[in-house]
């Protein structure tokens, strides 16, 4: 800023006008000045939709004025945005809805000033609709229209082989409309339609194509077949540019409208309630400018034909067969073919599986066999007859009793640790009613889906909710339902969700408890693990319990694993052989179960004491000696059996043999012995917890080997 010179500032505006910027000198004066709008955009802004407009205004005035913006009559747009200290509205993408007036206005405590604009957005032309290439006979009206938008709004020309189209008496173009009157072959060409305003053209073609032939009928003679009684239509359609005028006549006399015979605007003639004077030659001729053609139509009238098929109406059970006949009465001379269909739908007696079979008992006789009726083969059935004059159908209803359909969505109201409260909706009952419904579940634990007990019981036809009792706590379960009714059950419906029982005490004690052996002093305890299906909750374990017999009070021992199968409790006080009374227990989360029934169990035996007694041996055979000894005598070490060591007398005892028993037996024979050699034999018991320390040992020679 420049030192001040008599009461005014001297300094640098920017100013942005249209795009451009400068910068000038201004005298500025130290006292306050109302706003004056020095530069500003013009009064009337032309801008093309999509781009970019920029409104400025800029003022002088002291202090420095406020510049604020608004739309008369309306908003500004929200997309608008304020540059340059707000002295520059600048609005992107411009629409038709931003037209409009538009204000900037200065102010400053001395007062202010405004300036008003108009913006006006134009639009290059855009088509709404088009022509399309067209076809007409000679002497139609061509009648084509192209539209288009654009601002300003567009102008139309029309241009025929590139050549601009002029107003005639023929030929009139209004608003984008071209209308020509009884076009003629010279008429053809293409056409152009042509949509502009002072900001672009743009253009549309289509070609038109003008017919111009004589009269042609592709079939000659026509032969018909009537049916008595019947209003017969005699068609007349020739190829022919321009349209032909037609006439009828029969033999020589000309056909005129009556209240029997009507030409109809299509130049069919319609003969009504047909009889046997109508039969004859009818001629229709056509003619136009370019030549003529006749047609011969034959008509020949014949007795009405009349179907009838029984019985009109049957119920038949799944399984059963049913036999439809359908009989036809005609005119003799006509050959009738019949048709059998199921719902308006042919029949296909190669893909309906042997169910179906067409019989024909006469001419004008036919029966459909239905064998092993099916559900799905209820309908309605029809027998459709077919002759060169006439077509008629007969009906039946067939009705199919069979087992009810499937229930509907089943529902699980309400689950309990027992019980689960089920809701479904009725199925079809196939025409027999309804009498009862089986609720069914399977579970992670069942074999498939299992019938279940029910409250109230039975469920009966009329209900639709019912709970499913005695339910397994803990346990996955899906729910279904079946239908039944006098015929037989249906299929069941579609599973419901899954869903889990609630947790419950332990209701089911572990099987089969036993136990004993095990190592000196353990009371070994053995059970069958209950099924997870039963350990109805979390936190699932076993409680064992055992005293010695005679005494009152037990001890219990947890095991937490839900797998288990043993529990080895020790205590070196244990006598071997001891009898303890055992029970084995469960818990879960929820509490305490029941107990085992009570068992007794042993505790762990100790070694045999005693050793065998009266141990001899004998020779068999140069390689067999045979081993005796006397049972030892039961106790607390009792045996499982006997072990027999033997070795040669020259021989250390580490080189030894041993054989045992397989149970209590008090013999043994030894073999692959060599001959006349003299063997020291050791005979000792054993059991689960060791051997005997207590041996008995003999000496035996066996035999010579023969020489």
């Amino acid at each position: 800023m420049l030192p001040s010179i008599h009461g005014f500032w001297l300094g640098n505006v920017l100013i942005v006008a249209m795009g451009t910027t400068s910068s000038t000198h201004v005298l500025m004066n130290s006292h306050t000045v109302s706003p004056k709008i020095e530069v500003h955009f013009p009064q009337s802004v032309l801008a093309a939709r999509g781009v970019t407009v920029s409104l400025e205004c800029f003022a002088l005035g002291n202090p420095v004025p406020t510049i604020t913006w608004r739309k008369m009559n309306g908003n500004i747009p929200k997309k608008a945005r304020l540059r340059k200290s707000q002295a520059v509205l600048e609005i992107p993408n411009v629409q038709l809805e931003d037209t409009g007036t538009y204000e900037c206005k200065a102010e400053n405590p001395r007062g202010g000033t405004a300036f008003k604009g108009h913006i006006q957005i134009y639009t290059f032309p855009q088509w709404i609709s088009t022509i399309n290439d067209s076809q007409l006979d000679s002497g139609d009206q061509l009648h084509w229209e192209c539209k288009a938008t654009g601002i300003p709004r567009p102008t139309y020309r029309w241009l025929r082989n590139g050549k601009l189209i002029t107003p005639q008496i023929r030929v009139e173009m209004v608003n984008g409309e071209l209308i020509i009157q009884k076009v003629q072959q010279a008429d053809s060409g293409m056409f152009q339609c042509v949509a502009e305003n002072k900001y672009g053209a743009i253009y549309c073609s289509a070609e038109l194509k003008i017919l111009a032939s004589p009269p042609v009928f592709s079939l000659n003679p026509v032969r018909l077949i009537a049916t008595l009684g019947k209003d017969v239509l005699l068609e007349c359609k020739p190829r022919a540019s321009p349209k032909p005028r037609v006439t009828w006549r029969r033999g020589d006399r000309r056909i005129h409208p009556s209240r029997r015979i009507m030409l109809l605007r299509n130049n069919t003639l319609r003969i009504i309630n047909s009889s046997r004077s109508d039969e004859g030659d009818y001629v229709c001729r056509a003619e136009n400018q370019f030549g003529s053609a006749e047609m011969t139509a034959m008509l020949r009238v014949k007795e009405a034909m009349h179907v009838e098929l029984s019985p009109c109406k049957v119920e038949v059970t799944v399984g059963e067969s049913v036999v439809l006949s359908c009989k036809v009465s005609h005119d003799p001379s006509l050959e009738v073919a019949f048709q059998w269909l199921l719902n308006q739908q042919p029949l296909n007696f190669q893909q309906e599986g042997g169910h179906f079979e067409y019989i024909q008992r006469q001419s004008s006789t036919v029966d459909l066999m239905i064998r092993s009726i099916l559900l799905q083969h209820a309908g309605k059935y029809s027998c459709r007859a077919q002759t060169s004059a006439d077509t008629l159908f007969a009906e039946a209803e067939v009705l199919v009793r069979g087992p009810p359909g499937p229930p509907g969505v089943v529902i699980v109201e309400e689950i309990t640790d027992a019980t689960a409260t089920l809701s479904w909706s009725g199925g079809v009952d196939n025409h027999s009613p309804i009498s009862s419904y089986n609720l069914q579940a399977r579970s992670p634990f069942s074999l498939g889906w299992q019938t279940l007990r029910t409250d109230p019981e039975p469920v009966t036809g009329d209900m639709e909710s019912a709970m499913a009792v005695d339910l397994n706590p803990w346990v996955d379960y899906e729910f279904r339902v079946v239908a039944s009714n006098a015929i037989g059950t249906g299929d069941p419906s579609a599973p419901s969700r899954g869903v889990r029982t609630k947790e419950a005490v332990p209701s089911v004690a572990p099987a089969n408890v036993s136990g004993g052996n095990g190592r000196r002093h353990e009371l070994v305890t053995s059970w069958e693990p209950v099924s997870e299906e039963f350990q109805n909750g979390e936190g699932f374990g076993y409680i064992v319990a055992f005293r010695a017999n005679g005494t009152r009070g037990w001890k219990e021992k947890m095991v937490t694993s839900a797998d288990s199968t043993t529990y080895k409790y020790r205590d070196e006080t244990f006598p071997p052989l001891t009898p303890f009374e055992v029970k084995v227990g469960v818990y879960n989360n929820k509490g305490d179960g029941p107990f085992s029934g009570v068992v007794t169990v042993y505790s762990a035996e100790g070694e045999p004491r005693d050793a065998p007694s009266e141990v001899k041996a004998s020779s068999i055979s140069s390689k067999e000696i045979k081993v005796t000894w006397r049972q030892i005598n039961p106790g607390p070490g009792r045996p499982q059996g006997y072990e027999v060591s033997y070795r040669k007398d020259s021989e250390q005892e580490e080189s030894g043999k041993k054989k045992k028993t397989a149970g209590n037996e008090t013999s043994m024979v030894l073999t692959g012995l060599e001959g006349n050699s003299v063997y020291v034999i050791t005979v000792r018991g054993f059991n689960s917890i060791g051997q005997d320390i207590l041996y008995f040992i003999v000496h035996g020679r066996n035999r010579k080997v023969p020489q």
